[in-house]
């Protein structure tokens, strides 16, 4: 299985910021991939004490729907990171409120 190749695509997806502020980016996905890796290991059991009759490929194709849906939903959400970062955006904001105000006449 490819963890860290499913975790690259929803961090860049859903979470860009995470890895461009983490200080160790290649750490913290391969965190977020041995957590994908557990999650996936864990509704995987859980199925098959459910099912288990069931296909073991479908089993594990389900769980990892399920696992991978845990970790979009457990990754924080592409917002700035601090209060400088927010400054810089409202800033940013006021800067183009500024240029779309009409200009007084001469």
């Amino acid at each position: 299985m490819h963890y860290k190749t499913l975790m690259l695509a929803l961090l860049q997806e859903d979470a860009p910021r995470l890895l461009q502020r983490s200080g160790t980016p290649l750490q913290t996905l391969e965190r977020y991939a041995t957590l994908l890796k557990d999650r996936h290991t864990s509704w995987m059991e859980a199925l098959t004490r459910q099912r288990p009759a069931s296909d073991p490929r479908q089993i594990a194709s389900q769980a990892l729907e399920l696992a991978v849906q845990e970790m979009r939903d457990a990754l924080p959400a592409d917002s700035p990171t601090n209060a400088a970062e927010a400054e810089e955006t409202l800033s940013l904001d006021a800067a183009m409120a500024s240029l779309r105000r009409p200009t007084p006449p001469a």
